[in-house]
């Protein structure tokens, strides 16, 4: 059981130490979801049920022999089982588990001795029916963002007890059968409630201890991935609200921005579902810049050889004569470097991107000293798509429009419309493939080991994401969906 909410509660589990009025991200569970970790957790439930202890006890009754003196030991528990199990959300509380039907089949030997001195004993065999559980789970969070669950409520009830006893005078132990069945009831039902108890804290609580609260990405920003609060539960599903933000590991400031709510809508067919903000993004693109690391350079040995425009300034000659003039027979580089944040831009159907970049042309002296020959504004329109593996998230963009102006001029005045055809070129071929390798990387989505999505769907919504997935709990090959946006 608490295994069982374990698997789905952790899927959700990005962790984080700030919390922000809206989630950047959050992770809807729905019931479909609920009953694939109540399936997955039951037989984890049912191991550490099957400890249940059975205490030697004695007593005395009367019986036509007068009266006897017995006792009940060696009892083993052979099979418990647990065949009908629900879970479900309870509104504004947590979950409720609820086991029906279970039966426990217990072994052992007893023992008889009579004020006439007779003695005799056996084995017997008990099967304890009509078993239910009632557990009552409370979902929250910690002081550092990481995902808590507890036990708020348990009670166990057994309708029947049934003993088979063999062995010489079996018949005299059916006389104080009332005795056996009080006896066991007592045993059983105080132990189920401390067992489940004990699942909670030494199978779901290690575990969710693991959960990082942070996903460091590279040397330069990792992820918020915490929880915002308490994990808010509606009649038939649970959101985790996470904060969902990228930021720089030498330091953390705010981003001038905050999330837009997010209302995921009502959609049940898969097990689990992502409302991903363009938050999450966009300060994505604010660390990288302001780190300084939307900085990219471009050679001429970076340049395919089937492209007739070098870049040199004998080939830039031909279009800015005073450069080669002022520059005879010298390579050049571009400094391509964001002007501000990227900003990704979600709307339903369509996924875009339109970030300011300048192009600082230089001209490699002789001594490897760089000369400033012009200064380009760059502003392109590019269409992203987004891609998720059965762990990942990552992203890839197709640009579909560029648009250049001169801001300066190192050699005199010259249209920018003759460089067109050249940094079109440049930017879709040399500067696009950098960035698209690191976009290719993603992130990682925060899910248990051996835990994976399949039967991946997404579709843009206004200012975010919505992806939703089934949940495989057990080891399986890696797979990749690529959604055109």
């Amino acid at each position: 059981m608490a295994y069982s909410s374990l698997l789905v509660f952790s899927v959700a589990m990005y962790l984080s130490a700030t919390g922000a009025v809206n989630p950047g991200f959050v992770v809807r569970l729905t019931q479909k979801g609920l009953d694939y970790a109540r399936q997955q957790g039951m037989s984890v439930l049912q191991q550490e049920l099957a400890k249940v202890h059975i205490p030697d006890f004695s007593g005395s009754a009367h019986s036509p022999l007068g009266k006897i003196k017995y006792s009940f030991h060696s009892m083993v528990v052979r099979s418990f089982q647990l065949p009908s199990s629900q879970i479900s959300p309870v509104p504004n509380v947590g979950l409720k588990l609820s086991i029906s039907g279970a039966f426990i089949d217990i072994t052992g030997d007893w023992k008889i001795k009579t004020k006439l001195h007779i003695s005799a004993k056996g084995g017997f065999d008990l099967k304890v029916e009509g078993l239910s559980i009632s557990v009552g789970l409370k979902l929250g969070s910690d002081g550092i963002g990481r995902p808590t669950i507890a036990l708020s409520d348990c009670s166990c009830h057994i309708s029947d007890v049934k003993v088979h006893v063999s062995g010489k005078f079996g018949w005299l132990v059916d006389l104080f059968h009332h005795n056996i069945d009080s006896a066991l009831r007592k045993a059983i039902e105080n132990q189920v409630c401390p067992l489940v108890s004990n699942a909670i804290t030494s199978k779901l609580e290690p575990l969710l201890l693991t959960l990082p609260v942070t996903a460091k990405i590279d040397s330069v920003a990792a992820i918020d991935y915490s929880l915002t609060g308490p994990p808010p539960v509606m009649g038939d599903c649970v959101d985790v609200q996470l904060k969902g933000e990228f930021f720089e590991l030498s330091h953390r400031n705010p981003p001038p921005f905050s999330p837009h709510a997010l209302s995921l809508p009502v959609d049940h067919n898969l097990m689990i579902y992502f409302g991903v903000s363009d938050y999450l993004f966009n300060t994505a693109g604010l660390v990288y810049h302001l780190a300084g690391r939307l900085v990219f350079n471009v050679t001429d040995n970076m340049i395919p050889k089937d492209f007739n425009i070098r870049l040199n300034t004998s080939s830039f000659g031909a279009l800015i004569p005073q450069l080669s003039k002022m520059y005879p027979n010298m390579l050049m580089k571009l400094q391509i470097s964001s002007t501000s944040a990227p900003s990704l831009d979600i709307k339903p159907g369509n996924v875009s991107i339109s970030p300011k970049m300048d192009i600082q042309a230089y001209a490699i002296l002789p001594n490897a000293s760089l000369a400033p020959v012009f200064l380009l504004n760059l502003t392109t329109a590019a269409l992203a798509k987004v891609g998720v593996t059965s762990s990942r998230i990552s992203g890839n963009l197709e640009v579909s429009k560029v648009q250049i102006d001169l801001k300066h001029s190192d050699v005199g005045p010259f249209s920018v419309l003759i460089l067109n055809a050249a940094v079109n070129y440049y930017i879709s071929h040399v500067l696009l493939p950098q960035v698209n390798v690191i976009l290719n990387k993603g992130y990682p989505l925060s899910l248990l080991d051996h835990m994976q999505l399949t039967d991946v769907v997404l579709q843009p919504r206004e200012d975010y994401l919505l992806f939703g997935a089934n949940v495989q709990y057990g080891k399986i090959d890696e797979r990749n969906w690529f959604f055109d946006l």
